[in-house]
């Protein structure tokens, strides 16, 4: 190979790279502008998990309360568990001595309060962002109420005796013990909700920021 086909080749391989150079940077300017990322409304998917992970913590906490409460008024421990088992149970749940249905009740009022989780993480992420922490205190008790009152006296006193030929959860639960459970609840979740806080527009931005220093 003479010189001037040596020089020739390098000039090629020159051009070449200086085009899979090019092809890599736009390859890249596209990624950084993904229309799918970040979303462009509400982030429903993600707030929905998250409001099913930190209801379930909710419904612990809820839980825990309720138990201590239960003990200090010589009553069995699981006292709400049992209650809450006579919906699909009736009035045996009272008697039953089963450990599995005991877990089984624990595991139903997590699932509940995944659900309920939802609920509250959607209406303060999507409605409430921007309020303080009293605000979203203030909002979180009304919904608990709101919840309260729909679930025992709109719901239940009629779907439990249809169902079960009795009413023991809203006889066997005083109001105001009802009412503080559902209140645990919702405070816990205005509490624990900062830890599911995520910007996903932020986030976006501070990766660029970080791959343009790199």
């Amino acid at each position: 190979m003479t010189r001037e086909e040596k020089l020739k080749k390098i000039q090629e391989l020159q051009a070449e790279i200086a085009s899979l150079m090019s092809a890599v940077q736009q390859e890249d300017k596209s990624l950084r502008t993904d229309e799918s990322w970040p979303p462009k409304t509400f982030y429903w998917w993600y707030h929905i998990t998250t409001g099913s992970i930190l209801g379930g913590i909710g419904a612990v906490v809820s839980l825990f309360f309720n138990v201590i409460g239960s003990v200090l008024f010589d009553k069995h421990p699981f006292e709400l568990i049992r209650v809450f088992m006579t919906f699909p149970m009736g009035e045996s749940a009272f008697t039953s001595e089963s450990d599995v249905i005991l877990i089984i009740g624990i595991i139903l009022y997590i699932v509940t309060g995944s659900f309920y989780g939802i609920i509250f993480e959607i209406i303060i992420a999507k409605y409430f962002k921007s309020s303080n922490r009293m605000q979203r205190i203030v909002v979180a008790i009304a919904i608990s109420l709101g919840i309260w009152i729909i679930n025992f006296y709109g719901i239940i006193s009629w779907l439990q005796p249809m169902l079960s030929g009795g009413n023991w959860i809203l006889s066997s639960i005083p109001f105001w013990v009802a009412a503080l459970t559902h209140l645990v609840f919702g405070l816990t979740m205005v509490f624990i909700g900062e830890w599911g806080h995520f910007e996903a527009t932020d986030y976006k931005r501070q990766a660029m920021v970080r791959s343009e220093g790199m």
